[in-house]
């Protein structure tokens, strides 16, 4: 067993866009596990947009990091000392251990992982929240018919591309919009995506027009800002929006209320549009039925994706800061420790 351990903790609340001096480092002893514990390793964490919310005691749906404490995440860990009977020395597992080396566990947030499936780190990728937060969002509210034709922002990121790409294999159009050329590009090439635009270009509005020339009858909102302001016009009547996030606005320092909001109501109004907020936990009991689908997707080569992965827990404050800024290309990953043999 390792005889040091890392963690990094909430030092202060960000006004804006995130700093290094938010974070800081600390050395630590790994814990003994008590009776019904276990002591987790970390190897891979998984850094997602919506940790800048936990960063804020503003309310929401979930309770801040308090100053102080360990930064929340998911991570894939291998049990290196059991008190449990439901565990053993060696299994790999996901838990929301957050961003440290080691961590104790009572089991009940611990979910085995099946190396069977793919690479475990897919267990916080494809094949884990990002994947079923795609899965969920755009089946059971976006719920794409052949022939429709789906939007999403973000589209090369862990969501955003496995939402384009089951918009596919459901007979939808997919049209993705990303931040740059390579991005675009491996949009369209890779995942096989319709289309693909960039966000930075000055002409998005006019070139999504061309790109949906049928209107968009499902919006997957990851983004907000600008973006949000080029598909709202070109939702058609009963458009579904399921909104996942706002990365745009995660860094705004004051609530603003556009000069377009009576006019957007309207359409929600005449165009009947469906826009619902979700997070993916509302969904908890379809992980079954999306492991399966997803799973074999990735087996049949159907679902494509990509792993951003910086090395050692130390590099997370700044990639997170990154991703913030769209600096990652796919699912942002740490690679806290060494893989099992």
């Amino acid at each position: 067993m390792s005889q040091s351990a890392k963690r990094v903790v909430l030092v202060s609340r960000p006004i804006g866009e995130p700093k290094a001096s938010d974070f800081r480092i600390e050395e630590y002893a790994p814990p003994l596990p008590g009776e019904g514990q276990v002591l987790l390793r970390t190897i891979w964490l998984s850094l997602d947009p919506y940790m800048r919310g936990r960063m804020s005691d503003a309310p929401s749906y979930a309770t801040p990091v308090p100053i102080g404490g360990v930064m929340e995440g998911g991570t894939v860990g291998e049990i290196i000392a059991s008190n449990n009977p439901g565990f053993a020395k060696g299994d790999i597992v996901v838990s929301r251990a957050g961003w440290q080396t080691h961590a104790l566990s009572n089991g009940k947030d611990l979910r085995k992982v099946d190396p069977k499936l793919g690479p475990i780190s897919t267990a916080v990728g494809v094949l884990g929240m990002p994947g079923m937060t795609a899965y969920t969002g755009l089946l059971d509210i976006g719920k794409p018919q052949a022939g429709e034709t789906v939007v999403v922002a973000a589209a090369s990121g862990a969501v955003g591309s496995a939402v384009g790409q089951i918009a596919r294999i459901k007979g939808a159009r997919a049209i993705g919009i990303a931040g740059g050329p390579d991005k675009c590009d491996y949009v369209k090439r890779e995942l096989g995506f319709d289309d693909c635009l960039d966000h930075r270009d000055p002409d998005l509005a006019a070139k999504l027009r061309e790109a949906c020339p049928d209107g968009i009858d499902v919006y997957f909102e990851n983004v907000g800002g600008a973006v949000f302001e080029a598909v709202f016009p070109l939702l058609n009547a009963f458009a579904r929006v399921p909104v996942c996030g706002l990365i745009a606005h995660y860094n705004d320092t004051e609530a603003t209320t556009p000069k377009w909001a009576a006019t957007m109501m309207r359409s929600v109004l005449t165009k009947r549009l469906t826009i619902r907020g979700f997070i993916v936990s509302d969904f908890a009991a379809r992980h079954a039925d999306f492991l399966q689908d997803m799973s074999e997707w990735v087996r049949e080569g159907k679902i494509k994706h990509r792993e951003c992965v910086t090395e050692g827990l130390d590099s997370a404050p700044a990639a997170f800061m990154g991703l913030l800024k769209g600096a990652n290309f796919g699912k942002q990953l740490v690679r806290v420790g060494p893989d099992v043999g």
